[in-house]
C-alpha cells in the first residue's frame, strides 16, 4: 500500500514539475513580449515604458550603483562587447535598471552610467514600480542589511537579451567568456 502512495506522490510531483516547466517555456518562447507593462523614468528623468524594448534588440541588466564589483564589471564589459561588434550591433539598445531606487535617483544613475558608457541608459523610479518590473522580468533581488546600519543588494547578475519584438532571446551570465557574450550579441543583432 505504501508503495502505491509513494508512486502516486511521485506522479503528482512529476506532473507539477512538468506544468511549471511548460509555463516557463511558454513565457520565454511563446511569441509574447517578456516582462509586463511598466512606467518608470530614464536617467534624464524622462518617462520610459516597455515600448522602449520593442523595435530593436535589447540588452537589460538589473543592478545598483553601490554594487562593489558585479554591476560596474558587467556595465563595463557590456559596453566593451557592444563596441567590439561595432556597426553589426548598432541597433542594440542597452539598459541598466536599478534595483535600489532609494539611493539610485535620476542624478546618481545618470552620473554612474554615463561614466561607463554612452550606449547604456539608466532606468529608475518609484521603489514599488521598480520592484514590480524586476519581478515581472524574472529578476531576483533582496535588500541585505550590513554592519553599521547600511545595506547592500543581492540580485540576479545576468544580462537579459530581448529580440526586436521584446521576446526573451537569452542571457549573458556574469563571468561568461567574452567570446560567448559577443557571439550572443551578434546573434541577437542578426535576428530579423
Amino acid at each position: 500500500m505504501m508503495r502505491y502512495i509513494l508512486a502516486g506522490i511521485l506522479v503528482v510531483m512529476a506532473a507539477a514539475i512538468g506544468f511549471v516547466t511548460l509555463q516557463w517555456y511558454q513565457v520565454r518562447y511563446g511569441g509574447q513580449a517578456y516582462g509586463a507593462p511598466f512606467t518608470l523614468v530614464d536617467q534624464t528623468g524622462a518617462p520610459i515604458t516597455e515600448a522602449a524594448f520593442r523595435g530593436h534588440p535589447t540588452a537589460l541588466f538589473f543592478g545598483f550603483t553601490n554594487c562593489p564589483e558585479v554591476c560596474p564589471t558587467t556595465l563595463y564589459e557590456l559596453d566593451g562587447w557592444l563596441k567590439q561588434i561595432g556597426d553589426q550591433g548598432k541597433d542594440i539598445h542597452a539598459y541598466f535598471i536599478t534595483i535600489d531606487p532609494e539611493r539610485d535617483t535620476v542624478g546618481v544613475l545618470k552620473n554612474y552610467v554615463s561614466n561607463v558608457s554612452e550606449r547604456i541608459v539608466g532606468i529608475t523610479g518609484d521603489a514599488d514600480k521598480v520592484g514590480e518590473m524586476a519581478k515581472n522580468f524574472g529578476i531576483y533581488f533582496k535588500k541585505v542589511e550590513t554592519e553599521g546600519g547600511g545595506y547592500t543588494m543581492d540580485h540576479t547578475a545576468s544580462v537579459l537579451l530581448l529580440n526586436r519584438k521584446g521576446e526573451f532571446a537569452g542571457t549573458i551570465a556574469y563571468g561568461e567568456s567574452p567570446e560567448a557574450a559577443v557571439a550572443k550579441l551578434k546573434r541577437l543583432a542578426a535576428e530579423g
